[in-house]
């Protein structure tokens, strides 16, 4: 068998050529993300125009310190907004552009040190308005606010009720959100003139770690969709009355829980495809692959043709404001977010871009949806992605753990599998107890488990792969971020006879100091994630409990290489978790690798730190696993 090509980190880990399309409102403009200085930035271009008289594309915005991810038309085709930090610190502030003038800066619509953007919405009914949360005021409360956009006035249209709770308004009402003691999620309408809160919905909190996802107000200013698992062990979606509280179900599928990923990914495409008013056009439902479950005819017509333009799974999707124009990117394991157009009233299509056209898709490795049984029996739905050209037996294999632990991996591009692939290694994903996405019960199966039975179904991965000849026993190493980062250590540290490398990326290595290092903000929502299924550091038997689940506690037992990457901004694990494991391992005289990037937080976005963290990663894994070498 004849071995790909093997491509370089900077071929997988540069920024793309072009990604993150969308259409304009009146179908005339394509903006997406492309590179400028070695910067994603937004770029505009005339989609019907021909390059050679006129139709280049033009730099938009000029963010020379880090890359745009996000942005999104107005109403006003004048006008486009992005969101950016601070060195990956997450404070996004709101920047809106001017596309009458070119060559203009972009504009800070909320220039408050240390705040941040959360939730922009258009504002129902009212032309030129965005509605917005934004916690300038203190830092532990988001107040609600209506940004003229034209102008930049920013009106406070509610104060915060406090921590931990929320407001959002439907039509002329306003409704409150908040936790119960108990922990359940309650949803209130608020009286007008005396400010009453009168209980509309109650959710289980158990069953929503992260609280209620999707949650929709209808265009109509009657309801909300919701995604709802109560009474089942699937989530669907349904709709709630805002005069009633009565429950309909709209819709849902016999087997898949609705797609979740963008309440913890916010650039994935959301769950519910909706068009420019707000209507409801169709559900994202996930299991090996995607499923589309259009609920409007129309969009069932433009969907059957869309889904013909590739193999893949459609990404993301924006129509013009008639719903005749769209832009569609594909999700797809081997060719990375091909992005089409297609006219619904011509029937005419063609490629607009592929985001990496030096890739090969003939030579990336296919990713394949397997299953594994757990110890105890539970299943375990992962994926296998085998090196192509090798003969797949004894391989050198990297157990790649997803973050969360409450998301999830699918199916799809992911290239930091495809340069272990491509280096010869075995790469598997496994969605272990307490991955949302395959039913409550799937995901309730981790309370009290980290560094247990969550632990367990790694480890059982591993000896599934190996029973099945796929990997070497003596050649497996373990690697994640954030969660996956802490399942590294705790690989390390509580199995160190089973893994021959570690490479922890943003990891927590001491539960009860993670803990108390999250933001003042953030605390209270947390009482039905890392409180309900770690404990609490404020209780002393819950605080030994989790020391004695933090590889913190056992890393006189790490004997295998370790790598630790850390982002110095980061927010959510901050670099003390990842400074305490480094320190104490090299007090023992433990050679560690140990990258931090100034420039960054939880995530790495600039294209030289993540080709700086794969290249080190990829020497590390040679060095300790053996596999084929870049040429340089």
């Amino acid at each position: 068998m004849a071995l790909p090509h093997l491509y370089t980190v900077e071929d997988l880990f540069g920024p793309p050529e072009r990604a993150g399309a969308s259409i304009s409102p009146d179908g005339t403009r394509l903006a997406f993300l492309a590179p400028w200085r070695n910067r994603l930035n937004v770029w505009i271009q005339d989609l019907d125009s021909d390059p050679a008289t006129g139709g280049e594309p033009r730099c938009v915005t000029a963010d020379q310190t880090r890359s745009v991810l996000s942005f999104e038309w107005t109403d006003d085709p004048r006008w486009l907004l992005y969101t950016q930090d601070s060195g990956g610190d997450e404070n996004w502030h709101l920047f809106r552009v001017d596309l009458d003038t070119p060559g203009s800066e972009a504009v800070d619509m909320t220039p408050f040190p240390g705040a941040r953007v959360l939730n922009l919405e258009p504002s129902p009914g009212r032309p030129g308005r965005m509605t917005l949360l934004l916690n300038a005021r203190t830092p532990a409360e988001f107040d609600v606010h209506e940004l003229d956009v034209a102008t930049g006035e920013l009106t406070l249209l509610a104060p915060s009720p406090g921590p931990g709770q929320g407001l959002f308004r439907v039509g002329q009402e306003w409704f409150a959100t908040g936790t119960t003691v108990e922990g359940d999620l309650e949803f209130s309408r608020k009286d007008p003139e005396t400010g009453a809160k009168h209980p509309l919905l109650v959710r289980a909190g158990v069953d929503h770690p992260l609280s209620v996802f999707p949650f929709q107000p209808t265009p109509d200013g009657t309801g909300i969709w919701i995604g709802s698992n109560r009474g089942s062990d699937r989530t669907r979606l349904v709709r709630v009355d805002l005069a009633t509280g009565e429950e309909t179900e709209v819709d849902s599928h016999p087997v898949h829980d609705i797609d979740t990923r963008a309440q913890v990914f916010p650039t994935l495409p959301p769950p519910l495809i909706r068009d420019r008013r707000g209507e409801l056009l169709g559900v994202r439902y996930l299991g090996e692959r995607q499923v589309i479950h259009a609920l409007d005819p129309h969009f069932a017509e433009v969907l059957a043709n869309l889904e013909k333009l590739s193999e893949g799974d459609i990404g993301a999707l924006s129509c013009d404001d008639s719903g005749r124009r769209w832009v569609v990117s594909f999700v797809h394991d081997r060719d990375p977010g091909a992005t089409w157009f297609y006219d619904h009233a011509t029937g005419e299509h063609r490629l607009l871009f592929r985001p990496r056209p030096h890739l090969d898709p003939e030579s990336m490795a296919p990713m394949l949806p397997v299953t594994i049984p757990a110890r105890d029996g539970l299943e375990l739905p992962s994926y296998l992605t085998l090196p192509v050209g090798v003969e797949p037996s004894g391989l050198p294999m990297v157990l790649l753990v997803h973050g969360g632990p409450w998301a999830r991996d699918a199916w799809g591009y992911n290239a930091a599998v495809q340069l272990l692939a491509n280096r010869g290694y075995a790469v598997l994903q496994v969605n272990f107890r307490g991955s949302t996405g395959y039913g409550k019960a799937h995901m309730k199966a981790a309370i009290g488990e980290f560094a247990g039975k969550m632990h367990d179904d790694l480890v059982d991965a591993v000896d599934w792969a190996v029973a099945r000849g796929y990997a070497d026993p003596d050649r497996v190493a373990i690697f994640g971020a954030s969660y996956g980062g802490y399942a590294a250590l705790v690989g390390a540290a509580f199995t160190p006879d089973r893994f021959a490398a570690a490479v922890d990326v943003v990891g927590i290595s001491n539960m009860a100091t993670f803990m108390r290092s999250q933001p003042e903000f953030v605390r209270p929502g947390l009482v039905n994630s890392w409180y309900r299924y770690v404990g609490d550091p404020d209780i002393p038997e819950q605080e030994a409990d989790m020391l004695a689940r933090s590889p913190i506690s056992r890393v006189d037992d790490i004997t295998a290489p370790l790598m630790v990457v850390q982002g110095a901004n980061d927010a959510r694990v901050v670099q003390a978790e990842s400074d305490q494991i480094v320190d104490a391992l090299r007090a023992r005289g433990v050679d560690v690798e140990y990258l931090v990037f100034d420039d960054e937080g939880h995530a790495l976005v600039n294209p030289e730190n993540l080709i700086a963290t794969f290249g080190a990663a990829e020497r590390f894994f040679t060095q300790h696993l053996g596999g084929r070498k870049d040429h340089g």
